[in-house]
């Protein structure tokens, strides 16, 4: 990966964007694509559009979502600790302890999700998760008044967590799901923009994946693609404890190369179409089956309007919905180059 994808790449990642709240990764997207783009769009929604060649045909929209999993202010409590509520789909063991940079109209706050100690649990209680309704968020305020001063109901949060680069071109961070769709896209439409070539593109960071592909939904009516490839993350199976997961999920290896998918919800010539491609262009992939709908973009890209040819390319991802997710920037590569 060169130097300005890199630092690109890092800049989305800092973004505290949980779903419904986009607007610092609308920014870093779409300041992003100016330098390379005439044409760039961002709608009610905050999905944002590159559109490449445009009067070109077919139509074809690739969709990366930028939007991650969070949580919510609901309650400044007399002492002045938030009460949260979450966006999107957690397991209620990785907050706790966690630092949170808490998005507010003054700017950034930081704080950190408490939980009662375990030293001074009940017995009962040390052997069961924590949930979710039993953490709050300390930002240091001693009472209702101060806090207030600091945050407001309804202000997002994120867990504090930048990107790390570790050996063997891996890259460790937080919201990978699916800040590394949507750097694809991006880079997918950089590459584009040297080359000639008859399709109408239009690359697309979307929005509300997490709480049901509502960015995607919206932005594939409104351009109403006759293909198109969503580009999210799914799970690598080369680290322990998979084993079950890999009879279930099929066999994925992080540094493997994108993950084509197979099944009712992709289009069978479209798929063998990138297949074809990614033989022709010696891109290595991978290859797995879903027998329903995916939880992902490609969903209502699919059946949108009268319906649309539809594919999803997945990134092999470890350890996802945590802050340490983790990815290979040759998957991102040769993802974005298929």
């Amino acid at each position: 990966m060169n130097k300005t994808s890199l630092d690109f790449l890092k800049r989305l990642m800092t973004a505290i964007s949980p779903s419904g709240y986009e607007q610092d990764a609308v920014r870093a997207f779409r300041k992003e694509a100016e330098s390379f783009a005439a044409e760039v769009r961002t709608d009610v929604h905050g999905n944002t559009d590159i559109i490449l060649n445009p009067g070109g045909s077919p139509r074809v929209m690739l969709a990366g979502h930028y939007d991650e999993i969070g949580f919510i202010v609901t309650l400044i409590d007399s002492k002045g600790f938030l009460w949260i509520a979450p966006i999107g789909g957690w397991d209620a063991q990785i907050p706790q302890g966690q630092r949170v940079s808490i998005r507010t109209s003054k700017g950034v706050v930081p704080g950190v999700i408490g939980k009662v100690p375990v030293h001074v649990q009940r017995p009962d209680d040390r052997s069961r998760v924590t949930p979710l309704t039993d953490l709050w968020v300390d930002i240091g305020a001693k009472s209702q008044k101060e806090a207030g001063n600091m945050v407001s109901v309804g202000d997002p949060m994120v867990i504090d967590q930048g990107v790390t680069e570790l050996p063997n071109n891996r890259l460790m961070g937080r919201a990978f799901d699916d800040r590394a769709g949507a750097f694809v896209v991006l880079e997918a439409a950089r590459l584009l923009a040297g080359m000639s070539f008859k399709a109408e593109v239009h690359a697309v960071g979307t929005v509300q994946e997490e709480i049901g592909s509502r960015g995607a939904t919206t932005s594939a009516f409104g351009i109403a693609p006759e293909a198109g490839i969503a580009v999210d993350v799914t799970h690598a199976t080369d680290h322990p404890m998979m084993d079950a997961a890999e009879k279930r999920e099929g066999k994925v290896t992080l540094g493997g190369g994108p993950v084509l998918s197979r099944g009712a919800n992709i289009n069978p010539v479209l798929y063998e179409h990138l297949l074809k491609t990614a033989k022709a262009h010696k891109i290595p992939v991978q290859v797995v089956a879903d027998g329903r709908a995916t939880p992902t973009d490609a969903d209502p890209i699919q059946i949108s309007r009268a319906g649309v040819a539809a594919a999803l390319v997945s990134i092999p991802l470890r350890y996802m919905h945590t802050p340490g997710e983790i990815v290979s920037s040759d998957d991102l590569d040769r993802t974005a180059a298929l």
